[in-house]
């Protein structure tokens, strides 16, 4: 059980006894454990985008905490702070939520610039300064923050800098009809379901176990030039004024090392990075005005940068899908199926 796939697996299934639909979440939060790193999610109201935070923490036994951001909230909230003991005459340090495993900054774009700050020595370097000392945080340490993408007033964007550390962006979305009536009719029947009933199914020795098979997953060359080639056509794409960054490039070669393990292979193949780009690229690009104006969205730009780079093997004069391979090797695609 300590294999990615298996971890993967048993994490999945706990969280479903909980919410529904989830799995493709579940297998990029998997990931991003996996790989050291952060996630943002990015949904409408009420589509548990905190929630299964929780869950997923619980699921792993992690301690998690959960910060809700505001505007007046400060660094020191998150961090912590020295606080001064009359009793002793002395300076005691009081450590911040961010002293976790997990730690849900929720609704982050409504907590000013400076507050969104105190994450990025987190986030960069699992550690943070207070008065002056330089303090460790808990290993694994994973930021998992949420946004709204429909209330604009009180809100401060994220910085590009602040972007640029979060792993993977993803999209929660609102539930098809079938998986809505699931959620009716499972919370009709247990109305107090919730975080607490999730279990712990994995421990932290296991954790450490999965990342180390991760790291050993082989990538080969053909494969790594295809993911670079990817990566420096978002920055040549004319749409795009800012492209992804070489932290994008480790991500990407972290974040396919990882898929491939939760998929029982020891090595990656095209089909990874491609499943991977719009959630390691998107939040990173920054597109110009003439593309903002003609409402193109970061995801748009991502395919077409997928659909004008050709994988290793594929057809020179057109990137070649996963069904492309499919209807001329006789069904069989990258993966395998």
């Amino acid at each position: 059980m300590t294999d990615p796939a298996g971890l993967h697996e048993a994490i999945d299934e706990e969280v479903s006894t909980v919410l529904v639909g989830t799995d493709d979440l579940v297998e990029h939060l998997s990931i991003a454990l996996l790989t050291h790193g952060h996630v943002l999610l990015e949904g409408v109201p009420g589509v548990a985008k905190t929630t299964l935070a929780n869950v997923f923490a619980r699921a792993t036994g992690l301690e998690y905490t959960r910060i809700q951001m505001t505007p007046d909230i400060l660094p020191a909230d998150i961090t912590g702070s020295a606080v001064y003991r009359e009793g002793t005459g002395e300076f005691e340090l009081r450590k911040g939520p961010v002293f976790a495993n997990v730690v849900v900054a929720d609704e982050i774009n409504r907590a000013t610039p400076k507050a969104q700050s105190a994450l990025l020595e987190a986030m960069a370097e699992s550690q943070v300064s207070i008065e002056g000392e330089t303090l460790a945080l808990p290993v694994p340490f994973m930021v998992v923050a949420t946004q709204n993408p429909i209330e604009m007033e009180g809100t401060f964007e994220l910085p590009e800098a602040q972007r640029d550390r979060f792993q993977q962006k993803l999209t929660v979305d609102l539930p098809d009809r079938a998986a809505e009536r699931e959620i009716v009719d499972r919370f009709d029947d247990a109305p107090s379901l919730g975080a607490d009933d999730v279990e712990q199914v994995v421990t932290p020795a296991e954790i450490r176990e999965a990342r180390e098979a991760v790291a050993d997953v082989h990538v080969d060359d053909a494969v790594r030039e295809y993911l670079l080639d990817v990566v420096a056509a978002t920055r040549d794409h004319p749409d795009v004024v800012h492209g992804a960054s070489p932290r994008a490039s480790i991500a990407f070669l972290n974040t396919a090392k990882a898929r491939a393990a939760i998929d029982g292979r020891d090595y990656v193949i095209p089909d990874d990075v491609k499943a991977l780009a719009e959630p390691v690229l998107i939040h990173r690009l920054v597109l110009g005005t003439d593309a903002d104006l003609s409402d193109v969205t970061p995801a748009a730009v991502v395919r077409s940068v997928l659909e004008s780079v050709t994988p290793p093997g594929g057809d020179p004069d057109r990137s070649t899908t996963s069904a492309d391979r499919a209807a001329s090797d006789g069904g069989v695609t990258d993966d395998g199926a």
